[in-house]
């Protein structure tokens, strides 16, 4: 007979992608059989109590074992694997994931129930161990409940620090990194470069230059871009792994897995950086006018938080929880993007030859491009959009949370439920588009799309209350990068290299294999790159 020890051994390896054992070996089978009573039992209990007490019928959904439901079939693909699944259950189905409900949405009609007819309801979020240790107890504005607080931090970035007016003022910021990133790369000329790398650190330099005036030059330029790239990565793939302390509640506090504190170690190394210019800020702003002789956002939410507000305030936990949003979910989505936008364009000349065209109209090869070029290059915003459609910044958006037990297309969603958009199938859905699978800009010209939320057959960055924060700020930096980079340089890949397109699931999605080519000058002048 197998040793039950072992067993719960074997039902908990998925989760442990390097095989290791999280529970110490000696675990008494007594111990383990008590658990597994107890908490079948308690499962049981619930789910007759949730049927008796709930007027509609829950969503279909795969039948799953006692204790740990779907789980143990979860895809680490998770985008893919839920709409194969919407292929058998429909467009909206549901998961036993341990002791948590999941509900996947996957068709525009309902996705609209949830985020614009019962907005408030799934205003809030189901946090996960991960975001409340990368976040500081979950006290940014992607994790704050709906509420009082929420309303404060939600005014604060989108009224404050990334208003048109705002971003506006700090262009030139944008300008010497996007300058500094053409450089590079024409000091690469002829030789392969990590392309996702180099648009990551051009991005998280003007975040941190628009932060605290910040940057990375010089030979440390490739070295730390992929060192903070990789602890970014390694925080998102955190915030997107199945983790069993999420499940089961009741094992959080051993954290099986090490993710929360794995995710802890990442972001106290953020912290340390946030504490040094939050101390030299501080410094400043001791001095006559010194808050007056800094132009960053970091002078201001100091300046924001010594002003005060009776009724919420600004803390520093929210301060610095912001300052983590801006790093962490900035650069990283942005970047992606950009990166997908260039391999997709690459593994189709003809888009590539339209842009280049498009830019000398409107550009010039003797000239530079600038921000106020990017209005009149109308096939490389529908190039980005296109991008969005096919791989959006986050698949299955940031998971909601019923305040309270609904009813959405007849189907009955508890309260305390997960709720996945799985906004990447809708895009992808050959009932809501021609020849889905196509990258294909036209679609984009001369249509109605934008990045609103107010269609739910194309919603990159959400919708509703919730939707992104920061679409102002990514529009502007994806296209400003794709624009110079495309108009400065041909691209080419390396001898006996291949274009992958494949895609790495994560609550934000990655290109599984780094987009590496070969940048050739194409400007007419040479001192345009310098």
């Amino acid at each position: 007979m197998a040793n039950p020890t072992n067993l719960w051994y074997d039902l908990l390896g998925w989760m442990n992608f390097d095989g290791s054992k999280s529970i110490k070996q000696g675990t008494p089978g007594f111990i383990f059989t008590v658990t597994v009573v107890f908490a079948v039992a308690w499962f049981m209990f619930r789910s007759r109590a949730q049927k008796r007490n709930s007027p509609s019928p829950p969503p279909p959904g795969p039948r799953g074992l006692p204790l740990f439901g779907n789980l143990l079939s979860l895809d680490p693909e998770l985008h893919s694997y839920f709409a194969n699944l919407a292929e058998t259950y429909g467009p909206i189905f549901r998961l036993q994931l341990g002791g948590k409900v999941g509900i996947v949405v996957s068709s525009p009609e309902i996705a609209r129930e949830v985020l614009k007819d019962q907005d408030t309801a799934f205003a809030n979020r189901d946090v996960p161990a991960a975001g409340r240790a990368a976040t500081y107890g979950g006290a940014d504005i992607v994790w704050t409940p709906y509420g009082p607080e929420w309303r404060m931090l939600r005014k604060v970035c989108v009224l404050k620090m990334l208003s048109n007016t705002t971003l506006d003022s700090v262009y030139e910021l944008r300008r010497r990194e996007v300058r500094q990133t053409v450089r590079y790369m024409h000091s690469r000329a002829g030789s392969p470069v990590n392309i996702g790398e180099q648009l990551f650190l051009t991005v998280l330099n003007v975040i941190t230059n628009m932060l605290w005036g910040g940057s990375v030059e010089g030979d440390e330029r490739a070295s730390l871009g992929a060192e903070f790239r990789q602890a970014i990565s390694e925080m998102t793939d955190c915030l997107g792994k199945p983790n069993v302390s999420d499940f089961f509640p009741w094992l959080s506090r051993f954290d099986l897995q090490g993710i929360e504190k794995k995710t802890h170690n990442i972001a106290l190394r953020f912290d340390s950086i946030f504490e040094k210019m939050i101390g030299q800020r501080l410094q400043i702003g001791t001095a006559a006018d010194g808050w007056e002789e800094q132009k960053d956002f970091l002078q201001f939410l100091l300046k924001l938080k010594e002003e005060g507000d009776s009724k919420t305030p600004l803390t520093m936990t929210h301060l610095k929880a912001l300052l983590m949003d801006m790093v962490v979910g900035g650069s990283d989505t942005s970047s992606n993007t950009s990166e997908f936008a260039m391999a997709e364009i690459m593994n189709n000349p003809e888009i590539m030859m339209r842009i280049q065209q498009e830019l000398e109209s409107v550009v010039g090869k003797d000239n530079i491009v600038e921000e106020s070029h990017i209005s009149e290059l109308k096939y490389l915003q529908a190039v980005m959009k296109e991008t969005l459609r096919l791989h959006p910044a986050l698949p299955l958006l940031v998971p909601h949370c019923p305040s309270e037990t609904c009813t959405v297309a007849g189907y009955n969603v508890p309260k305390g439920s997960r709720v996945f958009l799985n906004v990447w199938a809708i895009h992808r859905d050959a009932s809501n588009w021609d020849n889905p699978l196509k990258f294909d800009p036209s679609r984009f010209l001369d249509t109605k799309w934008d990045y609103s939320g107010s269609d739910f057959k194309y919603f990159p960055f959400g919708s509703g209350r919730r939707i992104c924060a920061g679409i102002a700020m990514a529009e502007r930096m994806v296209m400003f990068s794709l624009a110079t980079l495309i108009h400065s340089f041909d691209w080419r890949l390396a001898e006996g290299e291949k274009l992958d397109l494949s895609e790495k699931f994560g609550i934000v999605l990655k290109k599984k294999i780094p987009l590496v080519a070969v940048p050739t000058p194409r400007l007419s002048d040479p001192v345009l790159y310098e």
